[in-house]
């Protein structure tokens, strides 16, 4: 082969390699940092939150070492990302600061069932430049959904978090219920709050605890999901106390808690 058709073979090449190259990456929140970690070569990941490495972050062993940033625009244009990802971190003034600029702002839904997760890891993984890493993140999730299948038989429960709060239709918690085969029996679809004195007087059967792992501010302390008469309805009927690593976010990980509630089924 001549020397010129060498050199267009090679430039050939370096271009493929360029237009292959994952993007610097940046992530404005705890929930993105998730996604981030999971679906970018560690290289080129800019900025983590910096709540990246606490306790209640599913992968805060991963993001040890990496670097940690505010959600600020001063911060951002620091760290030279080409792709933002957030769920709740930066306000709107930020995002629109940051498009302005010529990055791309990927924002991650607030998902009410594993069909939107899918969206979301599908959504990341292709603006990070690795369909197929968002692929096996989707696979690993269904054969754990599959797993949990039809474990509870139907059987009634409710959930409650540390604040004193429950999730009804709708939500990816109930989606996660229904996953491993258990019926919710929060009063109302969405968002909401317990009755104490209907909790106490017409306790459900099993009840499920979110978020008591995670260390609360001085005023959750005194909410009523740290209330002794609600603490004595739960401790004989608690299937299980799931973590808020995986309640936190909208992710692949909301698998592991249909897992544990199937295992507490069995």
């Amino acid at each position: 082969m001549h020397a010129p058709a060498l050199l267009a073979g090679g430039a050939a090449l370096l271009l493929a390699g360029a237009s292959l190259a994952a993007p610097r990456v940046l992530s404005l929140d705890q929930c993105a940092d998730q996604y981030v970690v999971a679906l970018s070569p560690r290289p080129d990941i800019v900025g983590l939150s910096k709540r990246a490495t606490h306790a209640d972050s599913y992968l805060a062993a991963q993001a040890q070492g990496l670097p940690q940033r505010r959600a600020t625009l001063e911060s951002a244009l620091a760290a030279r990302p080409e792709v933002v990802v957030r769920y709740w971190g930066g306000d709107a003034r930020l995002l629109a600061d940051l498009r302005r600029r010529g990055l791309t702002v990927v924002e991650i839904d607030d998902a009410a069932d594993f069909a939107g997760v899918r969206g979301n890891i599908r959504r990341v993984a292709a603006s990070l430049g690795d369909g197929p890493a968002g692929e096996r993140l989707i696979s690993d999730m269904d054969a754990r959904l599959a797993a949990a299948a039809g474990a509870g038989r139907g059987r009634g429960a409710l959930y409650v978090t540390s604040g004193g709060d429950t999730m009804g239709a709708g939500t990816l918690i109930d989606a996660m219920m229904r996953a491993a085969g258990f019926t919710n029996l929060a009063p109302h679809p969405g968002f909401g709050v317990i009755s104490l004195e209907q909790l106490v007087l017409r306790p459900p059967a099993a009840i499920i605890l979110g978020f008591f792992d995670v260390e609360l501010n001085a005023a959750l302390r005194w909410s009523m999901g740290r209330h002794r008469a609600l603490m004595q309805v739960a401790a004989p009927r608690t299937l299980v106390s799931l973590p808020g690593s995986i309640l936190g976010c909208p992710a692949w990980f909301a698998a592991d808690g249909a897992g544990a509630l199937a295992r507490a089924a069995s």
